[in-house]
Order: structure tokens, then C-alpha cells, then sequence
């Protein structure tokens, strides 16, 4: 299986700067709705989450500006998970023109699942845990991204 698609959108004329490139905070926006749109696989979609009081946090995420992205450009995100544990899911986007393998962006998640009412960290419901555990068995031939595990640090003064 392919990594998962989540997300497309075309890129539209407030999105872009002054360069005619897509603006670093609308590249975020579109890897924050696939982030949506893999809730609502989950099982934590709307109805869900006003049912149960849970949700996803993200705790942390890294963002990679790999290629430029113009304006019209039709693009998907492609999702892929790269692990969980009982109360949280370690994700990866990649931003691509529709049908193209180059990817444009890389964005790593970490996501909480949290119960509303502390808030405070709580487990996966049995649904979510196994959808989770489904999407995970159906990627596990796919290769770690490139972009993932990165740190943020200038190189060592010599």
C-alpha cells in the first residue's frame, strides 16, 4: 500500500507571497487538515470526540521546506504512521503535486490522545487503537521518510 492520501487542495492567490511561492504558515495549514482528516479514519471525528471528550494534541511537529510550491499547483498529502503506542501516534506528511512522487515538504508529528475533561493523556478507544494497527500493518513495507528524527542545532564551533 502507498503511503495514505489525506489531503488535497489547489493553492490558492492568499496563500501566496510576495515570491509567488506558497507561504511557510499555509504549508502547516494544509499538513494540520490532513492531521484532521486521519482523525476522522481514527475514529475521532467530530461526533466522536463530542461522544467521548477525547482528542489529539499535537505535542511537537518539524517542517521541511523541500521544493517550491506555486500558485494553482494541485497538491495531496500523503500520510504515513511510524509508530504508536496506547496514547500516542507518531505521523509523517509529505506534500506532493497530485500523482507526483517528489515530495515538497516533510512534516513529523507527534500527536496526544487526550481526554478534554483534565485535559489529560488517555488510551486509544479499541476502535481507534485497531484502525491505528490496521493502517500500520497495511504500510509496513513502506521505507522510514528521509526527513523524520531531525534536530534543529547550528554545527559545533571547532
Amino acid at each position: 500500500m502507498p503511503t495514505l492520501t489525506t489531503y488535497q487542495t489547489t493553492i490558492i492567490p492568499d496563500w501566496v507571497d510576495y515570491n509567488g511561492h506558497l507561504r511557510d504558515a499555509f504549508y502547516l495549514l494544509i499538513f494540520s487538515y490532513a492531521t484532521d482528516a486521519l482523525m476522522d479514519r481514527l475514529g475521532l471525528d467530530s461526533n466522536s470526540r463530542e461522544a467521548s471528550g477525547n482528542s489529539l494534541f499535537t505535542l511537537e511537529l518539524h517542517l521541511n521546506y523541500l521544493h517550491e510550491v506555486k500558485l494553482d499547483a494541485q497538491v495531496e498529502v500523503r500520510t504515513q504512521i511510524i509508530g504508536h503506542d496506547s496514547k500516542r501516534v507518531h505521523i509523517y506528511h509529505s506534500l506532493h503535486l497530485v500523482g507526483d512522487d517528489l515530495a515538497l515538504a516533510g512534516n513529523e508529528q507527534m500527536l496526544l490522545h487526550v481526554d478534554l475533561a483534565g485535559p489529560r493523556s488517555a488510551p486509544f478507544s479499541d476502535l481507534s487503537l485497531s484502525r491505528l494497527q490496521a493502517i500500520v500493518s497495511e504500510q509496513a513495507d513502506l521505507p522510514t521518510p528521509e526527513y523524520i528524527g531531525r534536530v534543529i542545532a547550528l554545527p559545533p564551533k571547532k
